[in-house]
């Protein structure tokens, strides 16, 4: 474990690229489901909406303070794992939302937000419990976040693709529907294959850091997917707004916290390897949930 620094995982920026073009094109699949009304009904009752929010962004990083403290990692691990816990939900969590039958228009409007809402908030979360776990502290001295190329990022990967889909959906509504299924298989199938194509490449790195990383990474992803439940559960919200909020804190977007550790933290090994087996973990258990709670209609 003294070496995993050195290690530099097969995440070309080509690839980065290529995973951000991805799931642009789920956000465009998931929004062609999506009109205007949808998020109306959200802004007249906003409880849901908050209490996503403040599981995102105050619950699972402070829950994250909490699991460092207990196991103690190796502190580029742990800084990785403070990172993912900071930025917002992923695009996926849209679609598995949409699979699971949750309230995709919640989960969408949680990614909207908390995407916005990440140009302040992640660079602060970062900063902060960073700062407040003693082995990551010297790692952020040496580090500056730009808020400007995360704004840039968010834009194309998650705001213009949300846009076309609901402008699509709005003005061509017959196109829409004719796409929709086809638009939500591809890209299913695109993400799929790109996991796929992740796993194979970095085969030889993850078998040899899964007893220690990888298991930090399972346990950090179901205390995000509980946050996101007992957050739901206190509010007592309905099992379709649960769901999505569930999903929301679990599914967080590692795609954009790979672009983050490479563009400035010189793709350090730790925090690569925590980030790069979240984006692969995290979608594997968000899919079985899916899969699971798609069984039985959620209660609205």
């Amino acid at each position: 474990m003294t070496d995993i620094d050195t290690i530099r995982l097969n995440f070309s920026p080509e690839s980065l690229m290529l995973l951000n073009a991805i799931l642009a094109i789920v956000m465009f699949s998931i929004a062609l489901d999506l009109k205007p009304s949808d998020f109306k009904a959200l802004m007249r009752t906003p409880k849901a909406l908050l209490t996503g929010m403040v599981s995102q962004f105050l619950v699972l990083p402070a829950m994250t303070f909490a699991m460092l403290l207990v196991t103690n990692p190796q502190p580029s691990i742990a800084l990785g794992l403070i990172l993912v816990a900071s930025c917002p939900g992923g695009n996926i969590s849209n679609f598995i939302t949409h699979r699971a039958g949750g309230n995709t228009a919640l989960s969408v409007s949680m990614t909207g937000i908390a995407t916005v809402a990440a140009i302040v908030m992640t660079p602060f979360n970062i900063a902060f419990w960073g700062n407040l776990y003693e082995p990551t502290r010297a790692i952020l001295r040496q580090t500056t976040l730009d808020p400007v190329s995360i704004a840039i990022t968010v834009f194309f990967m998650l705001i213009l693709p949300l846009a076309l889909g609901i402008l699509t959906n709005v003005r061509r509504p017959e196109f829409a529907a004719r796409i929709r299924k086809t638009m939500q298989r591809i890209s299913m199938a695109i993400f799929v294959g790109f996991i796929v194509v992740a796993l194979a490449a970095n085969w030889g790195f993850l078998q040899s850091l899964a007893v220690t990383v990888a298991g930090l990474v399972v346990l950090h992803n179901a205390l995000a997917l509980s946050s996101g439940y007992l957050s739901a559960t206190a509010m007592k919200l309905s099992p379709y707004d649960r769901r999505a909020i569930t999903i929301e804190t679990g599914i967080q977007n590692s795609g954009l916290g790979l672009v983050l550790i490479f563009a400035f933290f010189g793709g350090l090994g730790g925090m690569a390897v925590a980030a790069a087996l979240w984006g692969i973990w995290h979608a594997i258990s968000g899919l079985v949930l899916a899969t699971l709670w798609s069984r039985r209609e959620a209660q609205r």
